[in-house]
């Protein structure tokens, strides 16, 4: 067994008897007869009502499986744990970004032969949703919950600004911020922003893809600081240079909490930002009043090739190795992935789906009412998903720690993408010789 993630068995012990114990207190005991698949997911809340609901109608779809839903709390490490501790669970609902690393460190199941029997393939999902999942030539995981990125706008505070509709390209939205800010009298600190890179700061090591640029060649060479990336690395440090750095962090430091009513942009300090189709959720939760919108993101005015850009992410299911019952767990994935499971579960969660095709009755009962968008932005060619390489985790750290080395006026946005680019390029190396060495790879 291959774990780099794993750095000592004292280590491993510990955590393992954690999610064994937390798994005693709450396990369910099945009904006889029945094989007895454990389920790992990471949600709470209503997310995790949703994948109840789909577990229950599968359960009661037969007499033969019997699925338990345990929600686990960093389930991306202490799955990996589990793995080599070998007492993992039979399904465990990661991260579309762990693929490369799990896939990479031997610890979850090619899934090829159960697509292959169960008649599963690429037709039957959106491109970039079954991508993802999709790794070295072979189906390592299936879409969950799949989520695509626009541009989320307060049209009440556009209107009073004098802005007729949400800006196309970033040389608009630039102009927007200009009209959108404002500060109190008194002391001149901001206290309302049009837009804010850093806000919510869940996609740092994302904004070269917005200006046409990439993380690396697919292959074998780190691309951190190409011309595109710069770019927008420069666009971001544009912000501080205008509005200032301390006064713009310390506007933000006054942000509330994102799951609550002094949200910045449920409370009118930003009037626009970057967000997933999850932000309906949220503002019918908090800000049920609010008149918003929902568009693309923009794009550079002299690269019109990138409108209609957007991020395709999703949480996904595998099998990790060591699973007691693959071939049971494969049972469940199966009805997951039909139009039924992810009808059950992308309208209780209030997402889009990660199927080509759903029933009318799915965008008719959707409560999000830029459904359409946030479903059809992800089937066009132009979109994006994280790297598939299992350095990953290390090199989105570097990205995000160059986005703030940039935002604070630290470095200069060449320097900072430089030092990552010298960084993770012998990482990558490292990482390429080690599958090199185990046959993985030529």
């Amino acid at each position: 067994m291959h774990l780099g993630a794993v750095k000592t068995v004292a280590g491993i012990a510990v955590i393992l008897g954690s999610v064994i114990w937390s798994e005693r207190i709450v396990i369910h005991n099945p009904p006889p007869g029945r094989v007895h698949v454990v389920y790992w997911e990471k949600w709470t809340d209503f997310e995790a009502d949703a994948m109840r609901d789909v577990v229950d109608a599968f359960n009661a779809s037969q007499d033969k499986i019997y699925v338990d839903y345990l929600s686990i709390s960093g389930i991306e490490n202490k799955t990996l744990m589990a793995v080599s501790g070998g007492d993992p669970p039979d399904v465990a609902g990661l991260y579309g970004q762990n693929v490369a690393q799990y896939a990479d460190d031997d610890a979850i199941l090619v899934l090829d032969d159960f697509c292959k029997q169960k008649g599963i393939s690429a037709d039957r999902y959106i491109p970039a949703f079954f991508k993802i999942g999709y790794y070295r030539n072979h189906i390592y995981s299936l879409p969950s919950a799949p989520a695509s990125v626009a541009l989320h706008y307060n049209k009440d505070m556009l209107a009073a600004a004098g802005i007729a509709e949400p800006p196309k390209t970033y040389e608009e939205l630039d102009e927007d911020c200009d009209k959108l800010i404002k500060r109190d009298p008194r002391t001149n600190h901001i206290i309302q922003q049009g837009f804010m890179p850093a806000e919510p700061g869940w996609w740092n090591f994302a904004w070269g893809y917005w200006f046409g640029g990439k993380l690396w060649n697919g292959k074998d060479k780190i691309t951190a600081n190409s011309p595109e990336n710069i770019r927008a690395f420069e666009w971001i440090q544009s912000f501080s240079k205008k509005y200032g750095t301390s006064e713009m962090q310390s506007f933000r430091g006054g942000f509330g909490a994102f799951n609550s009513p002094q949200n910045a942009f449920l409370d009118g300090q930003v009037a626009m930002e970057q967000q997933g189709v999850w932000m309906s959720n949220f503002i019918s939760k908090h800000a049920p009043h609010l008149k918003w919108g929902a568009v693309p993101m923009p794009y550079p005015k002299d690269r019109p090739d990138l409108a209609n850009l957007t991020v395709a992410d999703e949480d996904v299911l595998v099998i990790p190795r060591g699973a007691k019952h693959p071939k049971e767990a494969f049972e469940f994935i199966n009805f997951v992935e039909s139009q039924k499971g992810m009808t059950i579960l992308c309208l209780g969660q209030r997402k889009n789906s990660p199927l080509k095709e759903m029933p009318p009755e799915f965008y008719s009962k959707h409560p999000n009412p830029f459904i359409k968008l946030f479903s059809d932005l992800p089937k066009g060619p132009k979109t994006f998903s994280t790297p598939q390489m299992g350095i990953w985790p290390e090199y989105m750290a570097a990205l995000s720690t160059a986005f703030d080395e940039v935002n604070l006026m630290q470095k200069t946005p060449k320097e900072a993408l430089d030092d990552v680019q010298a960084r993770m390029q012998p990482k990558l190396d490292e990482s390429l010789e080690r599958l090199r060495r185990r046959g993985v790879i030529k």
